[in-house]
């Protein structure tokens, strides 16, 4: 059994002297410390809080590690340590379009991760490669291709864990975006020309998501809402957005969110290799990629994922929008778990979910990780 005593954010509210029971890799109570039982080993807080860990539905790579470039469970590992020691506690490894038999690499290095229990890994995101060429950003147009039986079944082949499809839904037919959902897959729609029309379609056929809002999509218009309309205004579905500064003004980011219903905006890193590393480039698809600061951007000065951590996201989230900080803590944390359905299992700090957490001092700094009730010094 294990004790964590002192300022508990559960989720919902900010707990004084509380008390976290913990068992196995399960919260099994949460109450006031002097409930709390004289045996089980105990941490103490301090003066830092404990916030539900982060869950990060973007994430290409980190530790100098590309999903693409070694898709097995090795890389995965890799790339979970390095964003665990920035309070990530449960992520999707993305992979950028590629061919069906890369993507079948990383979808059965998802699952071997899975089974030989890398820690944080809860699926796979695939973005593309049924994307629209003209919004490819930095992917590679040679790959796109269209929703076939072969797609649909390498999509819906995962045996655990969620899997996320990013498609251009003006380029599907709404019988395949309802095959793919009825098999449980979860349809985002993103690197799209899609008119607001067409994105509205797309969301009666069942797109819950919205890949990184604003970027590689229709914007809104007044006489034309686009994508980004859609996105906004719809109260059923969710998006994704990478506060960084460079994908999105802040100014953009604050009316997104403000006029977004609440729980619908997620925040996301769209993580590159240089996450937890200082180095000044890394390579993608053949072409070098220049890092400054959290902006990663190729030679002709165009976006290429980020070098965003989620603790920064949080923090940059509160002041871009103007938000309670803890408000930024859901929108990492139980947001993204609500959107992959895991929810009962994790963005809370409550019995019977999963033990979770990341300790921050207040300088808003991660000082202690928790995945499924162990503790990791990353």
């Amino acid at each position: 059994m294990m004790q964590i005593v002192g300022k508990i954010f559960d989720g919902e509210s900010l707990l004084h002297r509380h008390v976290v029971i913990c068992e196995g890799d399960t919260v099994t109570e949460v109450a006031p410390e002097s409930s709390a039982p004289g045996s089980g080993a105990r941490v103490d807080l301090g003066d830092e809080i404990l916030v539900p860990g982060f869950v990060d539905i973007q994430v290409n790579g980190g530790a100098g590690a590309l999903f693409n470039d070694a898709p097995n469970p090795a890389t995965i590992e890799r790339i979970g340590a390095a964003h665990r020691a920035f309070g990530t506690v449960g992520f999707l490894p993305t992979l950028i379009s590629d061919t069906f038999d890369t993507m079948r690499k990383a979808a059965g290095a998802v699952e071997r991760a899975i089974a030989q229990g890398v820690p944080g890994v809860l699926g796979i995101h695939f973005e593309g490669p049924f994307l629209n060429a003209a919004r490819s950003g930095v992917h590679d147009e040679a790959l796109f291709r269209r929703l076939d039986d072969e797609a649909l079944e390498l999509l819906t082949g995962l045996e655990t864990g969620v899997t996320v499809v990013t498609l251009a839904p003006e380029l599907a037919d709404p019988s395949q975006i309802r095959c793919l959902v009825e098999a449980g897959v979860i349809v985002c729609a993103g690197h799209s020309a899609a008119d607001y029309g067409q994105a509205r379609r797309g969301i009666a056929a069942g797109v819950t998501g919205f890949t990184h809002l604003f970027n590689a999509m229709t914007p809104l218009q007044s006489r034309e809402p686009g994508m980004v309309g859609a996105a906004i205004e719809d109260d059923g579905t969710w998006f994704g957005i990478i506060a960084d500064g460079h994908h999105v003004h802040p100014a953009a980011f604050r009316l997104a969110v403000t006029a977004k219903k609440r729980g619908g905006a997620i925040l996301v890193t769209d993580a590159m290799p240089p996450v937890g590393t200082a180095e000044p480039s890394f390579r993608l698809a053949g072409r070098t990629i220049q890092v400054n600061g959290t902006k990663c951007t190729t030679a002709d000065g165009a976006l290429a994922g980020s070098n965003l951590d989620m603790m920064s996201a949080v923090c940059n989230a509160a002041r871009f929008a103007g938000i309670d900080w803890f408000e930024a803590v859901r929108m990492a944390s139980l947001y993204p778990a609500r959107a992959l359905r895991l929810d009962r299992q994790l963005g809370r700090i409550a019995p019977g979910y999963k033990a979770s957490f990341v300790a921050v001092e207040a300088q808003r700094r991660v000082t202690r990780v928790w995945v499924d009730g162990v503790q990791h010094v990353d």
